[in-house]
This record gives structure tokens, sequence and C-alpha cells, in this order.
């Protein structure tokens, strides 16, 4: 969300061309009461997806329930007066300096007043945190808040860290959208780990409170089939992707069953969002880590001061990595990887739960290419790309897959038997997966995405929780 509100600086009618990234440092130079304000009018809103060439379309949420929960219309809109008049409802996209921008009395429709902004998927939130960003930027702050171990922060470095521990290092205000912590779930990291837990059955790659105390009381309310059917999902893409040229022998390529796959996603999704749940949870979490990954998407005035630097031929992974190095926080070898899905998962799951995938005609644009220009099919094949080298799980590999999921050589002959515990014997060989499976796949429960075991998963680090 932040990053949409820094292209809202540089485009406040959000119809130029450039796609970004575009500079932080606005944003972080204003006053965190505004963007606190901000953020209650942009939940107000609602929200909407975008994916090209299918255009905007409202996000599969419960509008009942934005509502009921936002703030009403007299505490955010220009009813609130003070003084004389002024009002204090928005934030204005007029020409920004280093001096924060003031309030705007009649804030543009694209701020939110009026016309709902993009909002990320939950799993943008599960992905960017996973690049162990948040301890890197806990540590970081609390050293400048305590000490001189790092270099001297520039007045613009300490307006973004003022702001940054404002908004998500301590208690929110009360009322506020993002308040979720309380004497009922007073640990800000467990409550991201519940919602992560429950919508996608995965647990985050570092380590966490012992005892797991996100899934108390979760019941069997928790998509642990969600790894397998996205694996199966990206799968059968790629077979589309292989066979769609195709033009003598046979295509082994299911349209049919492309859609059935999407449109069970997308079920499972949409069950834990019954009756409006994880709506704020969702808003917040997904907020929370924009403002960090904005904070590393250029070279802004914390990743200049902190030597970090990566120029613009860098990335996001580049800037995170410099900066862990100096408080002693370890990141994933895939952090670029985690960046990059974050971006391109994020749309294709909102998409999903509309069930705009779930014709055989509409399932084949995720791999069709031929014909045309197929943004959405080139998303997908970048998607896939990067799921392979993020989680080592080879999903173009199409002959071979053991019953748990992990590819395997071919017998040269029919498989042994298999053990007693369903998967093959000691020393045999896989079976040969078929193109087509006999039902939706139903492995094991697997309670992380699988990064590379081989590599180091981001420490703890000494900053504080972010709420």
């Amino acid at each position: 969300m932040f990053r949409t509100l820094a292209r809202l600086y540089a485009d406040p009618t959000l119809t130029g061309t450039n796609p970004g990234p575009f500079p932080g440092d606005p944003v972080f130079t204003t006053h965190p009461i505004q963007l606190s304000r901000w953020l209650e009018q942009v939940f107000a809103s609602g929200g909407v997806t975008q994916l090209p060439p299918l255009g905007l379309e409202a996000v599969p949420i419960n509008a009942e329930a934005v509502r009921r929960l936002r703030l009403p219309a007299g505490l955010r809109d220009r009813t609130l007066e003070i003084g004389t008049g002024t009002l204090e409802s928005g934030i204005t996209t007029a020409a920004v300096s280093t001096d924060p921008p003031g309030f705007d009395p009649n804030p543009p429709p694209a701020l939110g007043t009026t016309a709902p902004l993009v909002w990320d998927h939950l799993i943008y939130a599960y992905l960017v945190e996973s690049t162990g960003i948040l301890p890197v930027f806990g540590e970081v702050i609390r050293r400048f808040s305590v000490g001189e171990t790092l270099e001297a922060p520039s007045v613009l470095t300490l307006a973004w860290a003022r702001a940054t521990e404002e908004l998500f290092f301590r208690d929110p205000p009360l009322f506020h959208i993002g308040g979720l912590t309380s004497q009922l779930r007073p640990d800000a990291a467990v409550n991201r780990r519940n919602a992560y837990w429950r919508m996608f059955g995965w647990d985050l790659p570092h380590p966490g409170p012992e005892g797991q105390p996100w899934k108390r009381d979760v019941g069997a309310a928790a998509n642990t089939r969600f790894l397998e059917l996205v694996d199966e999902l990206l799968r059968q893409v790629w077979l589309g992707f292989e066979n769609q040229n195709n033009s003598s022998g046979a295509n082994p390529t299911d349209d049919t069953y492309l859609g059935y796959l999407c449109q069970t996603l997308g079920e499972m999704l949409r069950m834990r969002r019954r009756g409006g749940m994880l709506t704020r949870e969702e808003f917040s979490y997904v907020t929370m880590l924009s403002w960090f990954h904005l904070t590393v998407e250029t070279d802004t005035a914390v990743v200049q001061d902190l030597r970090a630097t990566a120029n613009t031929a860098g990335n996001a992974a580049d800037r995170l990595a410099g900066m862990a190095s100096r408080v002693g926080v370890t990141l994933p070898r895939q952090a670029r990887e985690l960046f990059d899905l974050a971006d391109l998962l994020s749309p294709i799951l909102w998409f999903i739960e509309l069930g705009r995938f779930n014709s055989a005609a509409q399932a084949r644009t995720l791999y069709l290419t031929s014909g045309g220009s197929n943004p959405i099919a080139d998303d997908m094949l970048r998607l896939i790309d990067l799921w392979q080298s993020a989680t080592g799980r080879r999903v173009k590999d199409l002959s071979v897959v053991d019953r748990t999921g992990v590819t395997a050589k071919a017998a040269p002959r029919a498989a042994a038997p298999a053990g007693d515990s369903g998967r093959p014997a000691s020393g045999a060989a896989a079976a040969p997966r078929p193109v087509q499976p006999t039902r939706l796949p139903a492995g094991p429960t697997l309670s992380t995405i699988p990064l590379n075991p081989a590599q180091p998963a981001p420490a703890n680090g000494s900053g504080a929780k972010a709420r």
C-alpha cells in the first residue's frame, strides 16, 4: 500500500506509464499521523486488484465487514474540522520537497476517498516477511535509537526511523484499523503467523516462539493443502506452455483440469474469508510489509546512510543484504526470488479467488502465448521460474515425481512396491507420475514454504517485534 502512495506522489492520477519503482523518501517524511489517517481512508474505500489485461476488479473481501470495521465517515472526511475549518483528512500530492506535504481539504479520489486503490493479497506479506526483512529493520531502528554503532543518520533517515517506530513497533492508537494487538493476542509476530497458517498452511521459514502458539485454537481451519495445489497448478501451466504448439501427436494439456485447480484454490482461500474474517489482518500486514519493501526498493536515505546502495541496476534483496550485514542478521539465499514472487503471485491469487480462471477457456490464458501478446502467460512463466528457484520444487519436471512431491529419476523398469507407509520402500525407485492425476493432490502437510535447506534461515536478530 505504501508503494502505491509513493507512486501517487509521483503520479497523482495513476495514469502515467512509468512502472516504477518510485522514490520512498516522500512517503517516509510524511508525518505518521497523516499516514495513519490515510490508511483509514484507504481501508474505508474497500480495494481493487489489477492484472493486465483483465483490468481492475473489487477484491473478494466482505464489503459489509469493511463497512462495519472502518472509521465512520464523520471522522475521516470534511465534517471533522478544527478551529475555523482547516480540514485534516488526506494527503496532498502537490509538489513534494524534503518537507512533508500538508493535509488537503479535498484529497483527489485516487487517494482513497471515493476510488479504491489496489490491495495486495496476504501472500505478498508472507513472501516479503520470509526474506527476513523485519529482524533487519528492527535492529537498525533499535541501534539508531540507543547508541551510535551505525553511522550518524541523516535527517531524512531520522524521519523514516520515527515514522517506522510509531507505525509498526509500538502499540497502535486506540480504534485504529491496524490495532490488532491486545491483552487477548499481545504478540504481533504470533498474530501474523496465525494469519499465514490459516490462509496458506505455512509457517515462516525462520524460527518463531516455542510451542507454535499461532496454531492454537485454529482447529481444522488451515489450508494445509495450499502448497500441493499451487505446485500442481504450476505444473499444469508448464505442461500447457510445453505443448501449446504441438502440430502432431498427443497434447496432454487439460484446460478443464487446470480450471478445476483454480476453482479449488479459490474456494479454499475464500473459506478463510467467511464473515469478513482476516480482513483487518490482511490489510494491516500487507500495509506494514509494503513499508519495509519500499524502504529497500530504491536507494532511499536510510539505504544510503547504511552504505547499502545498489544503484538502478540493483534490487531490493541486494540492499537488504547490505543492511543485514551491518546488523548481524543472515538472510536466506532466496530473498531476491521472494521479493519478485510477492509482486507476481499477489494479483494471480486475487483473480483465482475471483474465479477468473475457472473455465477451460479462461484457464488457457495462463499459458497461451501463441497468436499474440499475453501478459498473464508471461507473468506465469516468470512465476514458475522463481517458484522453482525459491522452493526447490521442480514443477517443470513433468515425468517423475514420488509420492512426497519430490522429483526423482525415472526407473528403468516398473517401480518397486511401496512400503507400509505408502511411500516407495527403501532403495526403490520412484514411480512415474501420470500427467493428470486421478484426483486432486493431497500430499503430506508441509508447515513451511520449503526454502533450500542448505542455506541458513534468517536469524532472529535482536530487533523489537513489529506489531
